[in-house]
């Protein structure tokens, strides 16, 4: 733990943003999950709308820096593969 007043505000700071990066991390994981489990069961509409959810949800985190922009635009990519191939 730190001694320094300087340090602690540095650790306080550092939790805060440790808390906000996850929640905007299982925000898009959970808005894939549920895009893929619509794929799963063929619910073309479903799967449409969460679709836009999704990518929506990726590009946040791509702007906060959770995500790189090659990961973001991979993980886009794959998600519409698996919406083409909804029949």
């Amino acid at each position: 733990m730190p001694n320094i007043k300087s340090a602690i505000k540095r650790v306080d700071v550092i939790n805060k943003k440790t808390l906000q990066n996850n929640m905007i991390k299982s925000a898009y994981k959970t808005a894939i999950k549920s895009f893929e489990n619509s794929v799963e069961a063929e619910k073309k509409e479903d799967a449409e709308a969460l679709f836009k959810i999704a990518v929506k949800k990726i590009d946040q985190a791509c702007s906060k820096g959770v995500l790189k922009a090659n990961t973001a635009s991979r993980k886009k990519s794959s998600l519409a593969k698996k919406l083409n191939s909804v029949k």
